[in-house]
Formats: structure tokens, sequence, C-alpha cells
């Protein structure tokens, strides 16, 4: 018997060691079964779980669950990153605590802190991860940076640098002032902020002539090595050739023409610093400008900032827009609202700079991955992600690799001391070809998402050919967030296809985020953030999962309401209930589950059935990613049909122990049950497997169970059409007395006249069970209105009429004096708020707020006033 009460505290952890213990979790190569496979977006070493861990981690659970249950050959591989920029951010700051500056502790020692660093936080994400229930394969645990997954990186990079689609060379590239280190594009995030254009004027060179300009960032302008017009822009064609000069640097620069400017924007002029915006490169390329820096890797101006060298780039603007203002050559100033590009790991502004890095090209990598969507090789769940999808691949830039970091993979590229040859090479070479033996390796590690595009093969022991990466790729789905699509889905597409020759995925469920119940996104900022070990803790974590699920849409974000999470946490009582009033009604009671009882009675074949059709209804949700609806369905019919209905229309039977169809009614509440449980399973893990394992005695968990299916000899549609017809009865009786305040103590002869004999017939089979849900006194079946009285009360149903005499629901002279009084009662509220209306005082002096509340209460009481004389006027006869 189970306890009491469910107490997940007393239940998670114990059945979680359980299923780990056991070896369910782990399954190896199985070529007689069909592969199912879940790659777990790898969470950061320095992670916590939060939110979006919990949903990604449910979702990806529940789809892992139930193929296992349907037979599949089932992996859901764990991981961790070591998410270079994140991790090394960390470990600075701590040593800072310690008074160490990382440059002074040295390579070597700074990376035996950064694995000191994973020992010591690199496994807590998982331990909470096993907190939420997810069934991954533990023994297969891998990390980005061990020793197979370091394999497969340095052989890829060799492989793409020897098809010459890895380079280096000198582009503009996203530089962190505060990380001191490149990030790619998709690292950069856009946010709108407050600024200033600043309309400044350069001096035409031998002319008295100027040129007007507008920019957001007056302290690059010691760095412009051109003025741009467009070439069809007649105002300013006569100086094109000319030059102009930069302020306090009086350095001369070319007006040139370029299609880049538009004309119709601002003056139709722009200054052009290829050093420090990505469009002035490209502009700059195209006429061979010279490239000037004047910002340092930490923010700060350099020496060719002229007097102003070592400001900060905000000290700089004001110093130089105070000199401007003093020659003369600042207009003037106007706000205006531009995207800003913030360092996703730190909120810090970047700085377009060019750098020598590494990159790899794009445009041939890019074309397989977009063919791959547009043919339906590879799918998006919901499919308006692919063309997020589409418009990053379409528009992709070459990826810099490059990180000036030293946590993370080492370019593998080695450089002669003596002639400067670059030779890349998974081992520091011996000789050069020049003879010389000296070789220094590039100090740059490889960005994070290099190792990671590579998850779903490398995990499988790739570049070596294993039985894993035989069996298990590509794999199934990739679950997770709109917000990596472009980080992370985009990256792993071209590799697979690059480095396997096909996608690694076949579906992209996408999921949306977590935001809080007013609809923020959860942030440290806002002090919104939920732990989810906190909601664990108090609710248990089938509550959290179940809130986590249900209602949640592919690609839509979710309000997360504590509300929620205690509704379903009663889900999970009622569910727990239910199964304790079976148990004790089976007491000493030999049921056979494998054996259907011949004696079935309309009520058990209802439930049957339709439990029947659920779980073909549940499956083709489930298989279409619809994990929401699937879970929502299962919810209504376990605790309306099942609970709410079955249960209470079984009682009179199971209380009888002379009745020869109990044994058929304990049959039917255990196999519904459990049935139940198993399409639930997936979705509240530890409260199922509690119950499952004390309401049957034939199998281990239910964890490795069968997924239920539609059972022919389970189909009764007729008895289905039966039960409805008296459930629909039912709830018209209970509407009925509802509306005549009449208490469910109250029973009453209930008259069910039809002249067609098949309804007939439905109610007098289901007499018993049509007397206990509508509260009966006594059920009468009639062919005609004969014997009536003539006083009942009716309502109507398909095929029939129900009729309840009135005196056997209320004394009708006492009844209508209660009423009488009432609609006394609203007749007087409604004369005195016309009384207060009709008043040009009280108009004349009350807000309109008050005027309105008061023709609202005039409403309702008129209604409740036509309403109560209704009744009146039905029971005055």
């Amino acid at each position: 018997m189970l306890e009491k009460t469910y107490d997940p505290s007393l239940v998670e952890e114990r059945l979680y060691k359980k299923w780990e213990n056991l070896g369910y979790f782990h399954q190896e190569v199985d070529k007689s079964k069909k592969p199912f496979t879940i790659m777990m977006p790898p969470p950061n070493i320095t992670g916590q779980l939060h939110m979006g861990h919990a949903l990604d981690n449910t979702l990806q659970d529940i789809l892992t669950r139930y193929k296992r249950m349907q037979g599949y050959n089932t992996l859901w591989m764990p991981g961790t990153d070591h998410a270079s920029i994140a991790t090394e951010v960390k470990i600075v700051n701590k040593l800072k605590e310690e008074g160490i500056d990382k440059n002074d502790l040295g390579r070597d020692e700074f990376l035996k802190r950064a694995w000191q660093w994973k020992d010591e936080y690199g496994g807590l994400i998982t331990q909470q991860l096993r907190k939420l229930g997810s069934s991954c394969d533990w023994d297969r645990e891998r990390f980005t940076m061990d020793a197979g997954l370091s394999a497969a990186v340095e052989a890829v990079f060799i492989k793409l640098y020897e098809k010459g689609y890895i380079y280096k060379g000198s582009r503009i590239i996203n530089w962190c002032p505060v990380c001191k280190t490149s990030i790619s594009d998709a690292e950069v995030i856009h946010e709108e902020r407050e600024g200033n254009f600043y309309h400044l004027n350069y001096k035409i060179v031998g002319s008295d002539e100027v040129i007007r300009f507008a920019t957001t960032r007056p302290e690059t302008l010691l760095g412009d090595t051109a003025i741009a017009v467009n070439p069809n822009d007649k105002r300013y064609a006569h100086l094109v050739g000319k030059t102009v000069l930069v302020p306090f640097v009086n350095r001369e620069i070319p007006v040139i023409a370029d299609e880049y400017v538009d004309m119709e924007f601002g003056t139709g002029v722009v200054k052009i610093t290829p050093y420090h915006d990505p469009n002035d490169f490209e502009v700059g390329q195209r006429h061979g400008l010279a490239e000037i820096c004047v910002i340092n890797d930490d923010g700060t101006m350099n020496e060719n900032a002229a007097q102003f060298a070592g400001m900060t780039l905000a000290q700089a603007r004001t110093a130089i827009l105070d000199a401007l203002q003093k020659i003369g050559q600042l207009d003037k100033i106007e706000p205006h609202v531009h995207n800003v590009g913030i360092h996703d790991r730190c909120n810090c502004v970047i700085e377009p700079m060019i750098k020598e890095q590494w990159f790899v090209k794009m445009k041939a990598m890019a074309e397989p991955a977009i063919e791959a969507l547009k043919s339906g090789e590879l799918n998006f769940v919901p499919e308006r992600f692919g063309k997020t999808y589409l418009r990053w691949l379409e528009n992709i830039r070459d990826w810099c690799i490059s990180r000036q970091l030293w946590w993370g993979h080492r370019i593998p590229a080695y450089y002669c001391q003596k002639c400067g040859e670059v030779i890349v090479s998974s081992t520091k070479p011996s000789q050069c070809k020049c003879g010389h033996t000296e070789f220094v390796q590039d100090k740059d590690t490889l960005d994070t998402w290099f190792s990671s595009a590579l998850w779903p093969f490398s995990t499988l022991g790739w570049p070596e050919t294993t039985a894993e990466l035989a069996h298990f790729y590509p794999t199934s789905v990739l679950v997770t967030g709109y917000d990596i699509i472009f980080f992370w889905v985009v990256r792993m597409v071209f590799s697979g296809i690059e480095q396997m020759g096909e996608v690694p995925f076949k579906d992209v469920l996408i999921h949306g985020l977590i935001r809080d119940s007013e609809g923020r996104k959860m942030s440290k900022s806002l002090g919104n953030g939920i732990d989810p070990l906190d909601v664990i803790k108090q609710y248990g974590a089938d509550a959290l999962r179940l809130t986590l699920v249900t209602g949640n849409a592919p690609g839509n974000d979710m309000r997360f309401y504590f509300e929620r999470v205690e509704g379903n946490r009663n889900f999970l009582n009622k569910l727990w209930n239910a199964t304790r009033f079976i148990l004790m009604n089976c007491e000493n009671e030999d049921i056979d589950l494998c054996t259907m009882p011949k004696n079935l009675t309309t009520t058990d074949k209802w439930i049957l059935s339709k439990a029947n059709n659920l779980t073909t209804i549940v499956t083709e949700n489930l298989d279409k990613y619809e994990l929401g609806m699937a879970v929502g369905k299962v919810y209504d019919f376990a605790w309306e049909e099942f609970c709410d209905w079955y249960i209470e229309m079984v009682k009179p039977r199971l209380y009888d122990n002379d009745d020869l169809t109990r044994p058929a009614a304990l049959y039917t509440l255990k196999t519904v049950m459990i049935d139940i449980l198993k399409m639930l399973h997936p979705f509240i893990p530890f409260v199922t497997e509690e119950i499952f394992m004390g309401l049957q005695n034939t199998e281990n968990s239910i964890m490795i169970s069968s997924w239920p299916t539609f059972i022919a000899n389970r189909s009764f549609v007729d008895e289905e059409n039966e039960i409805e017809t008296i459930k629909n009865a039912v709830r018209q009786v209970r509407n009925l007395r509802t509306e005549m305040n009449v208490p469910p103590s109250k029973k009453a002869k209930i008259y069910v006249v039809s002249d067609d004999e098949a309804v007939r017939s439905i109610f007098t089979n289901g007499a018993i069970v049509f007397k206990t849900l509508a509260f009966a006194a006594e059920v009468l079946v009639k062919a005609d209105t004969a014997s009536i009285e003539k006083d009942a009360v009716s309502v109507i149903v398909l095929g029939a009429t129900i009729y309840i005499p009135l005196s056997e629901l209320v004394d009708i002279r006492k009844e209508i004096e209660r009423l009488t009084k009432e609609q006394y009662k609203y007749e007087s509220e409604i004369a005195r708020v016309d009384k207060k209306l009709g008043n040009a005082g009280f108009i004349k002096k009350a807000p309109p707020s008050l005027i309105e509340e008061e023709k609202l209460k005039k409403a309702k009481y008129k209604q409740l006033l036509v309403e109560v004389s209704a009744r009146i006027a039905k029971l005055d006869i």
C-alpha cells in the first residue's frame, strides 16, 4: 500500500539511484533495434541549473523516455562545454581576488588552475540535472576538452586548413576590450541605445568650401582615411578626388565615390575609418585606403590619437567634441537611437578592429547546409525557425575562429623561428623545409563553438570509426532554444555535412524562453530569476517538469507561475489518491491483468475504449513534438474521465462484495490507471514509477515497460456513445439542481422519457450509474409523459427529455418566499442607483469612474432581477 500522502522528497532521490544503479539509462549498440539519439546541448562548466536548462532537458528527457518505452535503442548523450571565454573570465576574477595577475602566473600555471576549476565545478550542473530526473547515459558523459574530442578538433582544423577553408589574415573582427579577445558575429548581440548624431565639417584643402557629415563615433575620426559620397550624387561630384584635412592630426585624406553611401540619409556624406568599422573596412579594401588604428586593445586611445592618447573612449569623445567646438568644426548635436554591438558574455560594447586572426571560409560549407533545409533533409519545428537559419547562412561571413585566450583548444599551428613558415600539425614539427628545428606554437585558442560544432559526431568517437558512430549517427532530434540557432545549430549542420557527409540530425525542435509571471526575461539585473532547484525542493521535480511542458508550444515563450506548480502538485496528489483508492479495494484480490474479463459492464468498456483511443492520439502528438498537447490530453483524461467520472460510476459495484462484476471493475481500474501512468511517465517520471510499482508486481520499472498502443479488442464504440449520453444527462441535471440551489444530499425522483427504444435501453442499462451521479432517489424510464407530475421541471438531452418533479427538489412555497425576498432586494437596489444617478449634484461632483461603477451595478441588478423573476414564474404554477 502506498503512503497516505505523496512526498517527493522521500521518493525522487531513491528512485533515481535505483534507475542509475540498474543501468536503465545506458544502452549498448543493438543493431536489432532502431536507434534514437539525442545530443544534450552541453552546459558550461561555469554554469548552474537555470530555468532554461530545466526546460531544455525536460523536453529531451520526455522524448528519450518515450522512445525508450517504445523499444528504441535509445541514446541521450550528456556532457559539458569548456566555455573558453566564460570560464577564463571566472578564473581571472578568482585570481584577482587572490591578488594574482593572469600574465604573471603564466600560461602553464593558469591552465593548471583551469583544470582544477573544471574538476571542482564541472560536475556541479550534471548533478543538478539528475535532480530534474534526466535519464541520459551518464556512462558516456563527455567534455569538450576530453582527449578524444580534442583529437577531433585537431583533425577538423587540419583537414579544413589543407582544403584551403582555414586561413590566417588581417580582417575586421569584433574585439572585446574587457575579455581582450576576438569574438564571432554570433556572440555579438545588438541593443538599441540612446546616443547622438554629431554633425561635423571638414575643410576642403585649397578651398574655402567645407563638407558636412554626421557620425555617432567622433572619437574614431583620428583614424579617418577618406570621406565618401555616392557616385550618383550631383551635389558632391565636383569634390570627388579632392582632399580634406583631418583635424588634430592634420592628415590629408581623399574624397571618394562609393555605392555604399546612401545619398538619401543625412547629408549623403560619410567618414571612412577602415580600422574601426566593418562597412568602412570593405570600402577601404575597394579603394586601397590606409588602415589606421587609434584604439588600444583595452579600449583606450593609442599613440595615433595625438593629444587624446591614453584617454578612455568616453573621455576622448568629450575632449574631441570640446576641441572641435573651439575650432568651429562641430555644427550641432542631435539625439539618435542606434544599434550598439554588445559582447553577450560580459555586456561590454565591442570594438570593430582589424586584427590578424584565423578564419574559416564559409561560403562553400554554407551552400550544402542551405540545401539541406530546402530539400527537407533538415526540418525545423516550428517550421518558421528555418527562416532564421537560412537568413544567417545566406548572409554569412567568414568565421573568425581564433581567440586570444589560454583556456581552450590551442590552434595546432607552428611557426618556424628562422623563416616564419607556418606548419599546421597535430604535433610539433621536427624540422622545417629550411632545415631549422625550432618552432613556436600559435598562442591563440579556438572559438568554443568550433569544438561544439563537432559535438554530434566527436562524442561518438570520430575521427575513429566506432560502432556507436555507425549506429547512432546521424542523431534523431536536436532540442534547443531559438537563441542559439546561429551560434550552434548552423555550425553543427555545416560541420556534420562537411565531415560526415550528412546532416547531424533530422529534426530541430525549438523551444522558447521561460519568462517571469509578468512576461519579463529572467535576469540577475531584474532579480526575477527562479532557481529550479528551489522549486524542486518545495514541490518536487515532477511538479516543475509538468509546469514547464503543460501548455508549452514549440518555439513559443511561456510565463512561469507558482500557481501552476501548485496546481500540478495537486494533480500528482490526485493520481496518488486514486491509486490508493484502487489498492484499498483490491486487498486480497487476485486480478489477472493479462486476460480481459468477459463480464465487463458498459462503463468498463467505455473507459477502456477511451483510454485505448487516447494512446493513439498521444502517440501522434509526441511523434509530432506536440509535447504540451500530449500531456494536456492525458491530464484531462486522468482527472476528468477516469477520476471524476469512472471512479464515481464504479463505486457502487466496489462497495458490494456480492456484485459479480466487481472483479471486472477492479481489472478496469488497474488497467486504465497503468495506461495513464505509462503515458504520463515521460513527463512525470518519479510519481508514475512509485505508483506503478505499487499497483503491479510483474514489471521491474515503468521506465523499461512497453509504451501503450491501440488494442483492437479494447475498442467499444457503442458503449462510448451510451456513456457519453448518460454523462450529458447527468451534467444537465446537475446544472438544473445548481440553478435551483438544491444540495447534493437532496435526492429526487427522475423520469427519462424517450420514444426511441435504443435511448431508453441506454438509461435502463445504466440506471445505477445515472442514479448515483444525478443524485436520484429513483430513475424511471418511460416512453411518454402520461404518468409524470405536472409541476415537473425538464431538461432536454439528445433523444430524450429528463423530468424532475418540483416537489422532489424544493418546498415550493418556501422557495417562492425566498425568491420573492431576493426580487424585492434587487428592485430596491435598482431604485437606489436610479435615485443616485438622477441626483444632479452627485453627477457633477463624482469622478467618472464612480459614475460608471454605479451604472455597472444597475446592469448587474437588472440581470439578477430578470433571472429571479423567471424562477418565481416557473415555480408559481
